[in-house]
């Protein structure tokens, strides 16, 4: 069974007295427990523990070598200042998630600065104490199917990760795109759970970054990242057939690429962002959609109204209470190419679930359509 260690640092101890409306209501105990029984859900063993002292958590550093399989790491203020916990993580050679439960990076300067990031495999913040959930999934998904970093643009997140099958040969590919609203708190971590079962079935899969709002994103340079990418993959030898899945904001972006680049892929929508007018006229992911457009023209940024010829699912929960059905529906009205699929008794998250019935309807309609996914 793998064991992770979650480390947390200075003033974390106070959680739940200290400035709530930041860091919320949640305790440290509670915290620690919540994590065990995340841990739990993935058959991983968790321990954690805490201090407010920089010598003290370099030797939990060290005393976790040998003993864990890696790191969840909320170094609080530490993270500023904290080259020597830097070298720590460096030197213990596990693989360490640095989390933060706050938006570090809207918060004051000081606070957008990580002297310990570079020696992390990845960097959770904003998303409250579920973080650290993601944080897990990370550590467990990253170990279970290692995945091959490429490159298909030069910025900073112009970066896919790439997770072949075991056989070799040409393979049917998946493109994954996340959601979140378009926002830089939400990465492609959120994804991982989905890319190795794909893998796992025989899909050569690519979990794409792109650039978000608060890191050079928004309309059209998000979506001409993902049509980059894309592309790249498209290009590939061992790549066959593509689908690009996108869930939430993603589904959006893989349904509107095809305006920009390639369109001999099918875009699949998962609960996607499909009509930016109505979502606008809704505030729909709190102004989201507002901040993405910018002063761009809607009708070329929304899938409703930017129509391409080609076959398009949209998968819908009818439960949706973040992004409602009447998006999917409105896009299959306008799209006599788009075969609209309404799950009951789901909502907007299931389908990064991978045992959730939502995604396993995905995998029957890609089966469906890739039924050789392996060729040579």
């Amino acid at each position: 069974m793998p064991r992770y260690l979650v480390l947390n640092g200075p003033n974390l101890d106070l959680l739940g007295e200290r400035e709530p409306d930041v860091y919320g209501s949640v305790t440290l105990a509670h915290l620690e427990e919540m994590c065990r029984a995340w841990g739990a859900e993935l058959g991983v063993q968790i321990e954690t523990t805490q201090s407010n002292h920089e010598g003290a958590l370099i030797d939990m550093l060290h005393d976790a070598r040998g003993a864990f399989d890696g790191v969840v790491f909320n170094p609080a203020a530490y993270t500023h200042t904290s080259y020597a916990l830097h070298d720590a993580i460096d030197a213990i050679r596990l693989p360490t998630v640095e989390v933060h439960i706050s938006n570090v990076a809207e918060r004051e300067e000081w606070r957008k600065v990580s002297v310990i990031r570079p020696a992390c495999v990845h960097a959770i913040y904003g998303r409250g104490i579920e973080g650290y959930r993601w944080a897990i999934r990370h550590l467990f998904h990253r170990a279970e199917w290692p995945a091959e970093t490429i490159r298909y643009a030069d910025h900073a997140d112009g970066i896919a990760e790439i997770r072949r099958p075991a056989r070799p040969g040409v393979h049917a590919a998946v493109v994954l795109l996340h959601g979140g609203f378009w926002r830089h708190m939400w990465a492609r971590d959120t994804m991982d759970g989905i890319a190795v079962d794909l893998a796992r079935r025989g899909y050569l899969t690519a979990n794409v970054e792109y650039r978000r709002l608060g890191t050079g994103g928004g309309w059209p340079t998000t979506v001409r990242d993902v049509a980059d990418a894309i592309e790249a993959v498209m290009g590939r030898d061992d790549v066959g057939p593509v689908a690009v899945i996108g869930h939430s904001a993603g589904g959006h972006l893989a349904t509107i690429a095809r305006t920009l680049g390639d369109r001999s892929y099918l875009p699949v929508s998962l609960g996607g962002v499909l009509d930016l007018d109505a979502a606008i006229a809704e505030g729909i992911g709190g102004g989201a959609p507002v901040d993405f457009l910018g002063d761009g023209d809607v009708a070329a940024a929304s899938p409703v109204a930017a129509v391409t010829a080609g076959e398009v699912i949209a998968v819908h929960g009818v439960d949706d209470d973040r992004v409602p059905i009447s998006q999917a529906r409105a896009y299959a009205a306008a799209n006599p190419d788009c075969q609209l699929v309404e799950l009951t008794e789901a909502g907007h998250f299931e389908f990064l679930e991978r045992s959730d019935p939502a995604w396993l309807r995905v995998v029957e309609l890609l089966d469906e359509r890739f039924p050789v996914r392996s060729i040579g």
